[in-house]
């Protein structure tokens, strides 16, 4: 989606050269008109070696520090795609500086320090500052928000939700665990979000949630899972169901069923890479997404769009920050009711009542 007002360009720099972040450039180079990438930085030299060559005839100029990169003379936003555990602390650092931003979900391991981004970014009302929740810009996603808002499905009441990645073998998943905050404040982040964009302005009333280890022992150390079940009963009638797994075998595998009261609408139930089918003496069958990007690459190109277009036109951010507050209030629950065994409550206010992180 192009700005409305031509020949402008915002000045954006990406913060972190992993997976996500490497696309993410790609993506601002190829797929946003509207956004011209200065800089990129990352602590790793790997990475860095790496973006000194692949960038070399593009005019980006390379940081090893995160404050440094900020320092860039014209800049204008910045795209953290780092660590979990520094999206807080780095997009309060860009607001200071008076840069536009887009942070990866979730905002933070720590709900306190997501608050104080919120609060952060309301004092700088002239700053377009916005979390990361691809999913909401992904179209077979947005097609059925208009489904239930066209009284499709009559009203919803329940939605069973699902993120689950390839099995992972090299390590990364490890890695990245000790630094993502948990499971359900990770892996089941956008179905917590999902819950939220069909069912509306809702409450939580109650989490439960069991888990197991079925792949990677190292998580124990963690007090993590790779495969994990949560529950959210909301106030007034409404429940949501989500399973997460790192140890799928047969690809990327991530769906949403929403049941309203009279009938229900239902997104990659039987999860496809295209629209190819090959029959055999052995059956029929298809390949599988191996992982996120290939399944959500347009949504996030949407996304960068949507978010360089409020900048150009001056115009809200597509997605208030604050709506990563109550996804992640509800990870923490689920997170605490994994490691503890109980039911976590909230009382209507939507605020905790049974101690533990998630307190708000």
């Amino acid at each position: 989606m192009a700005s409305s007002k031509q020949d402008v360009r915002i000045s954006i720099a990406v913060a972190g050269l992993g997976r996500m972040g490497k696309r993410h450039v790609r993506t601002l180079l190829n797929r946003v008109s509207a956004a011209q990438v200065v800089a990129v930085c990352s602590a790793e030299p790997s990475e860095l070696d790496w973006a000194r060559n692949e960038y070399k005839d593009w005019g980006i100029q390379v940081y090893d520090s995160y404050e440094q990169m900020i320092q860039h003379s014209g800049l204008q936003a910045v795209w953290v795609s780092t660590s979990t555990d520094v999206h807080a602390s780095q997009t309060i650092a860009a607001i200071e500086k008076g840069l536009n931003v887009l942070c990866e979900k979730p905002l933070s391991t720590d709900i306190e320090e997501a608050k104080r981004v919120v609060e952060i970014a309301n004092q700088n009302p002239h700053l377009k500052v916005m979390a990361g929740f691809s999913r909401r810009f992904d179209a077979s996603y947005r097609n059925a928000k208009a489904q239930i808002t066209n009284d499709a499905i009559g009203e919803p009441f329940v939605i069973r939700s699902q993120t689950c990645d390839l099995i992972d073998d090299t390590g990364f998943f490890v890695r990245y665990a000790k630094k993502n905050g948990g499971m359900f404040v990770d892996c089941c982040i956008h179905d917590l979000d999902l819950s939220l964009y069909y069912f509306g302005d809702v409450i939580p009333k109650a989490v439960w949630a069991v888990g197991t280890i079925a792949h990677h022992p190292e998580l124990k150390d963690l007090n993590d899972v790779d495969n994990g079940v949560g529950i959210v009963e909301y106030w007034g009638g409404k429940i949501a169901y989500f399973y997460c797994s790192r140890t799928q075998a047969h690809g990327h595998d991530v769906c949403t069923e929403v049941v309203g009261t009279k009938g229900k609408v239902m997104v990659n139930l039987v999860p496809r890479l295209d629209n190819v089918t090959v029959a055999q003496s052995i059956g029929i069958s298809h390949k599988v997404q191996p992982e996120y990007w290939e399944r959500f690459e347009d949504a996030f190109a949407t996304e960068a769009n949507e978010f360089i277009a409020s900048i150009v036109n001056n115009t809200p951010v597509p997605l208030k920050l604050e709506l990563g507050l109550m996804s992640l209030k509800i990870g923490w629950a689920l997170q605490e009711a994994l490691l503890t065994g109980e039911r976590i409550r909230f009382n209507e206010k939507g605020e905790q009542l049974d101690g533990g992180r998630a307190r708000l």
